[in-house]
Order: structure tokens, then sequence, then C-alpha cells
């Protein structure tokens, strides 16, 4: 057998079936599924589809989109089917979508498969069910239940209670504390090794710095003093420095004393009011008198907001380096200066690390011990268990696809769901009830105005909503195509209630509409309902017209006419004027109407016994092509856009029929068995028109009887002489 007749013997038989105007492959077994790599991808209902907005579950879509970018392909269906059934003993099972998945099913034949075989009974033991025998979604979504009971659970981070030395515990916790915790598996806080190797390499930087002044005499001018000093002569170092600063000015230009110092304004400002202890209204002022080269005073004539903060700097620093004296020259403090230079650079120096809220002895406790070590160990002991424990993944990714895989692939190799109304298809939101119908073609949307650029090309009459759920704050966006009944009210502002998938109720209201044909009785209406609004637009503006011009003549009347009328004179009321024109006008109006129904009623009266033929081609004439135009709509409705505009790729026209299309959308009926009270008492009784449009009908049916009795000769022969066979006002209609 050659290679070619192997490929064919080996090819894979499908089965299709009709639906949504294009055939569709029917899968119906475990080897459908497993041989999906051979089902041609031009006959696939869908090539792409997002990963949010679908009523699916999220988890499982975040398995199958390998490429993790948002989307799932037919290359990744297709990896994810010859995955599954590789690990099945039988396929089949596939088909019932079962949440559980029995241990006696995974393939063991394979190192992977025993592997995941051996996890998930790991896995069930742990969960304190060793002799179940089938594992289920809920068992393995738990990742922290799964590994509650365990110390190492192969992910690299240990908790503090995976140590058994209280040491390397409390070690643990200190770094937690210090460095954030990361999550263990079990769901308790823990540290990787990237964290604990940041710790201790800080913990002996900020030590070796901490040690430099053992090995670096120059930093500490004064020993265990020099912290203390340096505070104190940080406290007035530019105070000092701005006193210099300025003699040395006076001594360039004597003439800028007076500026230097402070003028007596300045001492007037403060002098009226009450002075604190400390003199802190004068502390802007310079720190003693200015004079050219005068060295800084450190007993007398301070500025009394300095003093304190001159006596300490002078005890602290300037009598344990310079000796005692009374004074301070500028060369003397620049000697002081560069004697703190080292232990200034020394502070710049300091590391910025969060392990020092631990303290210098703690840290030095910590060093000095092996606690790294013993981390590290545990660390590798947890990494030790990474493959074992990995397969739990497997598991769960297994457990998932077997429950999710089928009914994904009915919603995207072909549209079984939707089409088949066994169930809903999961692009569908949930359901709209609104205007006495409920819609279950609804769609999430999450940008409406670019949606609605692709999705008006599907000719379906879409109601944009937004729906909102006041209770949790909860908002979202859908498009509910409506498939039945008609669009009379239907508009921006109507609200409705909508239903998602898990049963929720949320308030739906338009915000959009995109007109299309509804149904084909809504066509046939839709003419005279037309012509009724006309109707009803023209005599409200008539009877607004008479009831200005009937205003404005009582206005006239009732205001005095600006000339008064002579004595003796009665006031002259206007006469009615009638144009001759107008009545000319009227007269030729009449007559031509007069023509047209005369014409009118003689085609008519001349169809003779077709004359119910008649009027239905009137009936067709008035509302045929607007049925027309709305049944070539009607069949054009197409799926594909809707979808497109929400991210999918539909690979063919998926078409919404019209008998479809109306059981998408079910109208209000009453349910089988009611009873129904006619009689309502609040009902508008018009009685005096019922009355006359019942006199008119028989009228018009008496009329149309005695004109066929006459047309066939029968009331010549009853009553002859009484009714002549060609009167004038017949022949004028009839030409007989």
């Amino acid at each position: 057998m050659t290679a070619d007749n192997r490929k064919e013997a080996n090819r894979h038989t499908w089965h299709f079936f009709r639906a949504g105007g294009f055939d569709q492959v029917r899968i119906e077994s475990g080897a459908d599924i497993a041989h999906l790599d051979q089902l041609d991808q031009k006959l696939w209902m869908a090539l792409s589809c997002p990963t949010r907005g679908l009523e699916f579950d999220e988890k499982t879509l975040e398995l199958l989109d390998v490429e993790r970018d948002g989307r799932i392909r037919p290359p990744e269906l297709i990896a994810a089917a010859r995955w599954t059934c590789s690990l099945l003993k039988n396929p089949d099972e596939l088909l019932k979508c079962s949440p559980s998945l029995p241990l006696e099913n995974i393939n063991d034949a394979t190192p992977e498969g025993r592997q995941i075989l051996a996890s998930a009974r790991r896995i069930l033991a742990s969960l304190g069910k060793p002799d179940a025998a089938s594992i289920s979604v809920d068992d393995t979504a738990d990742t922290a239940r799964i590994f509650a009971q365990t110390d190492f659970n192969g992910d690299g981070i240990i908790p503090a209670a995976s140590a058994a030395d209280p040491f390397v515990r409390s070690v643990i916790e200190d770094i937690i504390a210090c460095m954030g915790a990361d999550i263990d598996r079990s769901g308790q806080p823990g540290i990787s090794q990237e964290k604990a190797d940041r710790f201790f390499a800080e913990a002996h930087a900020l030590l070796a710095w901490h040690a430099r002044p053992r090995s670096e005499p120059a930093i500490m001018p004064l020993g265990q003093s020099t912290p203390s000093a340096w505070e104190a002569l940080s406290a007035v170092r530019a105070k000092i420095d701005d006193y210099f600063a300025r003699c040395r000015l006076a001594e360039f230009d004597p003439r800028a004393i007076s500026a230097l110092n402070r003028q007596e304004n300045d001492y007037l400002a403060i002098a009226g009011g009450t002075l604190s202890a400390d003199a802190a209204e004068v502390a802007p002022f310079p720190l003693a008198q200015i004079q050219p080269g005068k060295p800084l005073p450190l007993d007398r004539g301070l500025n009394p907001a300095w003093a304190a903060a001159i006596r300490r700097f002078d005890a602290e620093v300037v009598t344990p380096l310079l000796g005692q004296r009374q004074s301070l020259s500028e060369p003397q403090w620049q000697s002081l200066k560069t004697a703190f230079a080292p232990y200034e650079q020394f502070l710049a120096a300091r590391p910025q690390t969060p392990v020092e809220k631990l303290g210098f002895e703690r840290l030095q406790t910590i060093a000095a011990s092996d606690a790294a070590r013993a981390i590290a160990e545990l660390i590798g002991r947890d990494r030790a268990l990474e493959a074992e424990v990995s397969a739990v993944a497997q598991v769960d990714k297994l457990v998932r696809f077997n429950r999710d895989l089928y009914r994904l692939l009915n919603n995207f190799v072909n549209f079984r769901d939707f089409y088949r109304r066994n169930g809903k298809a999961v692009f569908q939101a949930g359901t709209l009830y609104m205007d006495q119908r409920a819609c279950e073609l609804c769609v999430r949307v999450e940008d409406m105005n670019r949606h609605n650029m692709l999705a008006h090309l599907s000719n379906a009459f879409l109601a944009y909503c937004e729906c909102t759920r006041p209770a949790t704050g909860e908002k979202m966006t859908i498009a509910a195509a409506f498939t039945a009944g008609d669009s009379d009210y239907l508009m921006v502002g109507r609200n409705g209630v909508f239903y998602d998938r898990q049963g929720r109720d949320w308030d739906a209201t338009v915000v959009k509409i995109v007109g299309n044909p509804i149904s084909i009785r809504q066509a046939f209406w839709s003419p005279y309902k037309r012509a009724l609004r006309w109707i009803e637009e023209q005599l409200a503006r008539r009877a607004a017209l008479a009831d200005a011009a009937q205003t404005q003549k009582l206005a006239a009347v009732a205001v005095p006419p600006t000339t008064p009328p002579a004595a003796g004179k009665p006031p002259e009321v206007p006469k009615p004027r009638f144009d001759v024109g107008v009545v000319a006008a009227l007269g030729v109006a009449v007559g031509g109407i007069t023509a047209a129904l005369g014409a009118l009623l003689q085609a008519f009266f001349g169809l003779g016994i077709w004359m119910p033929l008649g009027i239905l081609a009137i009936i067709l004439l008035i509302s045929g092509p607007s049925m027309i135009i709305a049944s070539l709509k009607l069949r054009q409705r197409n799926l594909g856009p809707l979808l497109d505009a929400s991210g999918w790729a539909i690979n063919g026209r998926a078409r919404i029929s019209i008998v479809f299309g109306g059981s998408l959308t079910s109208t209000a009926t009453l349910p089988p068995g009611a009873k129904r009270d006619l009689l309502d008492p609040f009902a508008d009784t018009r009685r005096f028109r019922k009355i006359l449009l019942a006199t008119v009908l028989c009228a018009i049916v008496a009329a149309i009887a005695l004109f066929m009795l006459w047309y066939f000769g029968v009331a010549e022969r009853v009553f002859p002489g009484w009714l002549p066979r060609s009167p004038w006002y017949l022949r004028h209609f009839t030409g007989r």
C-alpha cells in the first residue's frame, strides 16, 4: 500500500448538518474531536473568538489561550483536542461534558498519563478523599486547599511554618516583615530565594557600612560623641555660614553694614507685641552684629533666638576640638567643618534599606548564624517537588477540558448550540424582557459606537441597552436583536429588565436603536399605520389652525376699535366676504375627485364576480412593496457582523431566517388553559362610534349585495319594473 493510499485510508469521515444557510460539521464522537486537525478550516464556523465577554469558564479559556493574546484560534483548539484525547482511554466521554473525570478513564499507558493519574490521586488524598473514583473541577480549582496541609509544594516559596528550627522560622518572619511576602500555593505568606538573597545582601551591606568607623578613625573625630556633636553643628551650620558671609561683604564695602544689620523699622514691627521666651520673632535676624572681619561671639552679643543652639555647639564641638574660647574666627569655623567632613560623607553613604528597622544587633545576630544556608536548603527541598506538583496544574487542565472542550467546539467549529436551540450559545449574554417580548439574542458590547460600525450590516433590528445593578454598582452594555413583533413602541429611553446567564436581573435602558424590519406582519400593516399617522397629524394641524383663528377673532372682538363710531351711529360689523376664485377652485377640486372616484368605481364594478380579487389586489398594491422590501432584508439577516463587531472572526454567513428569528424573540401569549374575561369595566365604551361604524358596514354590505343581485338580473326577475337594468347613474359608473 502506497503512502497516499495509507493516508487516504486514515482519513476521517465527517458528517454535516444544514443550518444558517450552509453546511456545518457534526461533532458526535470522540474520534471527531481527535481528528479535528483533518477538518478543512474553510468549513469551520469561526476562526477566532475573544476570551472575554463569553458565557464560558474563564479559567478554561485562559488554558486554551497558549499565546496569551486574549484570543482563541483553530491551532490552539486542535492542540487542546489532540492533548486531551491522548490522555483519555475513551474520548467519547468528552461528549458528556461531565464536571468530574473518572480516574479509570485516564490513560496511564503514557508517562504523562501516569504522572497525571498519580497527581490526581495525591490531590484527592490531600483533600481527605483517598478512595474517590473520580476527580472534579471543584477538587482541582482551589490549589490553596490542596496544599494547605503540605510544607513543600514545588513553587519555590516557603512559609515560616516550613522551618522546624525556631530561629530560622523567626528569620523568615523578619524577612517577610522587611521585604514583603510572596504567597505560597497553600495561601500562606512566604519568601522566595530571590527575596532571601536580597535581604541578606542588604543586611551585609548595612553591617559593612556600620563597621567602617572602626577601620577609619577619621570618620569619628570625637569618638562616640561624634553623632551628637554633628547634630549640634548641623543645627547652626547655615546660620554661621550666613554670619561670616555678611562680615565678608561688610569688609568689602562698609556702606553695606547698615543694610546687612536689620533696620530700626524691623525692630519696631515686633516691639509692639509680646515676645516669646525663645525670641522666635528675631530668628531670621543675623546671628550677631555684623562688622568687617569680626569673629563670631560665643557668649555675648548673640541673637537670643540662637543663643541656646550656639551654647550647645560651643560645648560639644568648639571646646572639645579648639579648647575654651569666647569667639570663633572664620578660619576656625572652616577647620571645624573640615574635621566633620568624613563623618558627613559617611552618613551620605548610609544604605537605604528596609532591613535597618531590625536594628544592628539583630542583623549582626542573623549574619553570624547559618540562617541563610538553612533557608536555601528549605527552598531547594520545595523546588525538588516542582515536577510532581506541576502535574496538579495538568490535572486541573485535563478535568476542565473534559468538561468544557466539547461545548466550546459546538460554539466555534459549528454553531450547534445556537441553531439547534437546545441551549444558549456562549456569545448569548442573557435574555432581555421589553415591550411584551423576550429577546434571547443579546451580546455584550465593550464600545457601543465601535460595535455599531459593523453590527448594522447584520440587517437585524438592534437595541443597544445600558444595564445596571444599583445594589452592586455593576454596569455593562448589550446589543439585543428583536426578531419578532413590531417596532412601534421601541424607542430610546424605553426601560426593561435583562437577566444574565447566572439569573441575575439588571435594569436595562435603550440608548440607541438600529432600525431594520422585524417581521412580515409589521411590513403588511406599516402603510396603513403611516396613513393613519398622517391623517392624525393633519387633523391635529387643522384643529390647531382653527383654534388659533378662533382665538384671534375673539381677541379682535374683545379689543375696542381705535376710532370711535360717530355719535348716534351703531358700530359696523364686518360682513363675511366670499372669494369667487376660491369657490371656483373648490368646485374644480370636487369635480376632479368625483371623476377619479367614478373611474375607480367603474373599474371596480366592471370586475363582476372577480370583485373580491380586486379587493385583494388593492390590499397587495398597498402592502406589497413594503412586504417585499422587508422580506428581502429579513432574508439577509446575518449573525456574522454582530459577532465580528464583538471580536469574533466568523467564517460563514450564519443567516437568521424568518422562522428561526421568530424563535429567538418570543412574544407575550396567554398560557394554555388560561381563562379570559373580556369585560373591562374601565374601557372606553364609544357607543355612538360603534353604532355608527356598524351601520356604515351594514349599509356597504347591503349595497354590494343589491348591486350583485341587479348585475346578474336576479332583482329584475323578482321585482320586474322596480329597478331598471341600466339607469343613468349605473351607466355612468359601469358603462352598461
